[in-house]
């Protein structure tokens, strides 16, 4: 009887302790995990950051190296063509830091870029943008803007005459389609793509892992890209 009044404390002793210690042992292997989580999502942040870092200047790059031609031969229209990249690097700026953005500020980005290019060409172009959106839809800043780019890069600019852009964007309550075609040369050889493409589908799949689609067709003259986002 002795024996068993004299171990009962000592088993709730070693009771304690063991719990005790498993206790530690889940919440150190919690907090551990966590570390390794919030050191992935810094990295995917800190990733993302420089791919935007990379879309500006390589965009703007292009721009002001056609400016600077144009300024000479039309001050009037260069003045026009710099308030609106101006306005097309302030929202690079600022709003390209902010995680996401209203579908409606993306929209004036790509029109914005679509008046520099008509106030750029000496030549007729035709150049379609349709879109219906929902008002609150929100995506990650300079998404489409690379593959409108590329459209003017390799059809628009390459193209004496007939040439076109035709882009449209709809959304759903789950989805949104963003879709660009234009004609090019076909007698050109087909180039790798550039690192604007590259580098797109890095942010895609940091942004929308599993959830976003990046198909591209040749029809003849005609090339489509697809972007597909849910």
């Amino acid at each position: 009887n002795t024996s068993s009044i004299i171990s009962l404390p000592i088993l709730i002793f070693y009771f304690i302790l063991y719990t005790s210690i498993a206790a530690f042992g889940i919440y150190w292997v919690i907090m551990q995990v966590k570390k390794v989580m919030s050191l992935k999502t810094e990295k995917a942040k800190t990733e993302l950051m420089l791919l935007k870092s990379q879309v500006n200047p390589h965009f703007f790059f292009n721009m002001l190296n056609n400016l600077y031609g144009l300024v000479g031969k039309d001050p009037k229209k260069g003045q026009e063509l710099i308030l609106k990249l101006s306005d097309m690097m302030r929202y690079s700026i600022y709003e390209g830091k902010r995680e996401m953005v209203t579908l409606i500020e993306e929209v004036d980005y790509l029109k914005n870029y679509i008046e520099l290019h008509k106030m750029r060409y000496h030549k007729e172009i035709n150049i379609n943008f349709k879109y219906e959106m929902e008002e609150n839809y929100k995506v990650m800043p300079l998404l489409f803007i690379i593959l409108l780019e590329n459209a003017f890069k390799h059809g628009v600019e390459r193209l004496r005459d007939n040439a076109f852009v035709n882009v449209n964007m709809i959304t759903s309550k789950d989805e949104l389609q963003f879709t660009v075609e234009n004609n090019f040369d076909n007698s050109e050889s087909v180039e790798e793509p550039g690192i604007g493409l590259v580098n797109l589908k890095s942010r895609l799949e940091l942004v929308y892992p599993n959830r976003h689609k990046l198909l591209f067709s040749v029809v003849e003259n005609v090339y489509k890209v697809e972007l597909t986002l849910k």
